[in-house]
């Protein structure tokens, strides 16, 4: 009896270790790099008129998997929307005016429509659409590189019947980025980021036998955390920005505004 009673208060305890997520309402995807985005300076000038057209996938590589092959890509097929964020937010959205390029088809047949519509029904002949805003500067780049399995291991233990082990695997995700003046087509700036991407997996076991070849009692629990790929691949995106408007203050390219400090880590 005693020893079932063992038995059970140790499930007890496992069960309790396995935290079970509850369910979340959506809520809004903040910044992995908000901190050092805040942290920029201000530009010394106006804001820089840039487009991005694409940030395509260039690994080829599907989601890794020990047992079967998977279709889904490893990486996101939309990375442009970070890069376009990024640009936005950093530097207290004080650097760059992202002019829209990844939907510029949509936007050139929507434009033709008003036009068409103003000629035909509307009576003051003399409403112009305002021109679009043309970029000096084009964000070009990818995520040319996903290599899983990059280091794996894990530890364990066992004493009489009781077990408990935690293994781990890393992953590697790569973005490149590069700014190309329009004027000239000279590559001015170009950058590349590695994030690490972690999965850790704990767990513990009880094996016990109540009564020597008749009964035996076997419990397990654990828990496996994945970082998102997602995740990786906006905090990679995020600090090739910084990255970049570093790197072109240290060429001349731009200038911070005097009189604030910046700190980026």
């Amino acid at each position: 009896m005693l020893k079932f009673l063992t038995v059970a208060l140790i499930a007890v305890f496992l069960n309790g270790c396995a935290t079970v997520p509850k369910y979340e309402d959506p809520k809004l995807s903040i910044s992995p790099l908000q901190k050092k985005f805040k942290e920029i300076k201000p530009l010394d000038g106006p804001q820089i008129t840039i487009a991005v057209y694409s940030f395509s996938d260039k690994t080829g590589q599907r989601k890794p998997s020990q047992k079967f092959s998977q279709l889904s890509s490893a990486v996101t097929q939309g990375a442009e929307v970070w890069v376009i964020q990024a640009l936005q937010e950093v530097g207290n959205s004080s650097w760059f005016k992202v002019v829209e390029r990844i939907g510029l088809d949509n936007l050139i047949k929507e434009r033709q429509l008003i036009r068409s519509t103003r000629e035909q029904y509307e009576e003051e002949k003399n409403k112009r659409l305002k021109p679009l805003l043309f970029a000096g500067l084009i964000v070009e780049g990818a995520v040319v590189g996903y290599d899983s399995n990059v280091a794996t291991g894990g530890a364990g233990a066992r004493y009489l019947g009781i077990g408990l082990q935690t293994q781990y695997r890393v992953d590697n995700v790569t973005v490149s980025m590069r700014v190309v003046s329009v004027s000239t087509g000279e590559v001015l700036l170009s950058v590349a980021v590695e994030k690490q991407i972690l999965s850790v997996s704990q767990g513990g076991d009880v094996f016990k036998f109540l009564d020597m070849g008749t009964r035996a009692v076997e419990i397990e629990s654990g828990t496996t955390v994945n970082e998102p790929v997602n995740y990786a691949v906006r905090a990679a995106i995020e600090q090739a920005v910084v990255e970049m408007i570093l790197k072109g203050e240290a060429k001349n390219l731009w200038k911070f505004k005097q009189g604030d400090k910046v700190n980026v880590k």
